[in-house]
Parts: structure tokens; sequence; C-alpha cells
């Protein structure tokens, strides 16, 4: 069982990539960014290329929640990560990007993981059982999530990192809820757990490509991708009754080929060449080879920069 969801979710992993590059690229087309906006979801919604991009990453959530019923979080969650090959890929290969040291070691880092996961990971598909623990981690990750919705005028880039990073783990939480719930035939549940969980991927994409507008992706990529892997991995023993004590040395082998993965996954998000593939970056506009304009130094995270203005054409 535990193989047949490490396919399905490289399945997913794929869908989710090729999803995000196209509502990368149509989000930078789109402009803004000056504040965190509603009318910017109201904007992409009328561009086709963005929507049929997010109905791509819904057969990716329906894929998400499959293998959720063949393999516990903890092994799902890194495995999504496999995806970012497949963004360094598109890169070399449409971009024309150098594939590095830098490129290579995340790859491998992320394979090597995934791989000890796999290797260490308890099969058993764990359920919350206490519904305590879960409603405090949704909690304590939502106040994140929303808090540069509610503090709109503060253009702190930093925040919407934050929130891209706690509304995807949130959703991915979200979409384990989902698969318990289909498993226990509770569909009133599955409804209201998937709109929950869209919600927060809504979010937190706008969050990520608000920030991206302002701020370079090779500082945005690294802190949400690493945020992607380990929070709802680490959730899956905190709430979902995965047992992490009964795998290798008690979990330190488990836990360790997490923090790889996620350090992998950092590595691919901070590298020039994944980076312009993130942020939706196009060639022929006078951009250099991370994507930036002449007049569009990169900055740290929390620092600000002119946003690019582009024509819906």
């Amino acid at each position: 069982m535990i193989g047949g969801g490490i396919a399905v979710a490289l399945a997913a992993a794929c869908c989710y990539e090729l999803a995000y590059v196209v509502q990368a690229l149509e989000t930078r087309r789109a402009g803004g960014g000056a504040q965190i906006e509603a009318t910017l979801l109201g904007r992409l919604l009328r561009r086709p290329r963005w929507v049929a991009g997010t109905a791509l990453s819904g057969v990716g959530a329906v894929l998400q929640i499959w293998a959720l019923t063949l393999a516990p979080l903890t092994v799902v969650q890194p495995t999504l990560a496999l995806g970012l090959v497949l963004l360094l890929v598109l890169s070399a290969t449409v971009l024309g990007e150098r594939v590095g040291r830098r490129e290579w070691v995340g790859v491998a880092a992320i394979v090597v993981g995934v791989v000890l996961v796999a290797l260490t990971a308890s099969p058993a598909v764990g359920m919350a059982g206490d519904p305590l623990p879960v409603v405090v981690l949704v909690a304590l990750l939502a106040v994140p999530m929303l808090l540069p919705f509610a503090l709109r005028s503060v253009s702190d880039a930093r925040l919407r990192v934050l929130a891209a990073a706690a509304g995807d783990a949130l959703a991915a939480i979200g979409l384990k809820l989902v698969a318990d719930a289909t498993g226990q035939g509770s569909w009133g549940l599955v409804v209201v757990f998937a709109a929950g969980a869209a919600l927060a991927g809504v979010l937190a994409l706008t969050a990520e490509m608000s920030a991206l507008q302002r701020t370079a992706a090779t500082r945005v990529a690294p802190v949400v991708l690493a945020g992607q892997v380990l929070v709802p991995a680490v959730a899956g023993p905190l709430a979902f009754d995965e047992q992490w004590s009964r795998t290798t040395l008690g979990g330190v082998v488990l836990a360790l080929a997490l923090l790889v993965v996620a350090a992998g996954a950092a590595l691919l998000g901070a590298s020039a060449a994944v980076a312009d593939v993130i942020a939706g970056d196009e060639r022929g506009d006078g951009a250099d080879r991370r994507g930036r304009r002449p007049d569009q130094p990169e900055h740290d995270v929390g620092g600000e920069r002119k946003p690019r203005e582009h024509g819906d054409g």
C-alpha cells in the first residue's frame, strides 16, 4: 500500500508543479503587488490559463487525497517535494538555465530523504482520534495565514511568505482530514474539510504570489517549500496518531530524513534555476538570467521592490 501511495503522491506532485508554473506566470501578467489585494484573485479568475492551472491543481489535490488513503501523511508530504525535480527539468529545457552543484545537491537530498522516509516510516495510515490536537494545529496555522490579509496596510513581505507556508501546510492537513472522512463515509465532513483546504490553498497562493511580485523568488521559495514538507509531516504523529516511536531508532532516522528532504527543497528553491520557474518569469523583457529587470535589484525578504506591471496580453 505504501508503494502505491508514493506513486500516486508523485503523480499529484507533477500536477501541482505544472499548475504552479501556469499560475505564477499568469499572476505576474496580472500585475499589482503593492498590497495583498482581494482584487488580485478576481483579476486572475478572468484569465483562462490561470483557471486551467487551478483546475490542474485540483486534480493534484484529488490524487493527494487518494495517496493519503494508501500511505501516512509522514510519507505522502515529503514525496510531493519530488515535484521540484520536474521544475528543475523545465528550467533547464525551457529557460535554458544551467544546472549546477547546488541543484544536484538539492535533488540528491530530496531523493535520498524520500527513500529513507519510505523505508523507515510505519506503513500504517493514522487517523485523528482526539479532535483537540487537530483544532489546536489548525488554529496555530490559521493565524499566520490570515495575518497579512488582516493587516493589508503592512507591506512587509515576510508576513506574506509566512502566510503562504502556513496556508500550504493547512491545506495539506485539510486534505488529510478529507481522506479520513472519505474512508469513514462521512460525506458532510468531506465537503467541509475540502472547502477549508481549498480556501487555505487559495489564500496561500495569493499570499505567495503577492510576495513574489515584491521579493525575489530565491528568498521566498526556500521558506515556503521547507514549511510544506516539515509542518504537515510533523502533524502526523502530533494529530493523526502516526507511530514514529515504532520506527528505526524511535523516530530519529525518520525525523532526520524529513529534515534532509526539507533542506533539499530549500536548496532548490534558493536556486536561480528553479526560482525563475517558481516566480513565473519570462525572458525577452530585459530580464537577466535570474529573471530580474535591470531596475529591479534583488532584496532580502522584508525588503521592497517596485512591482512589475504587465499587460493582459
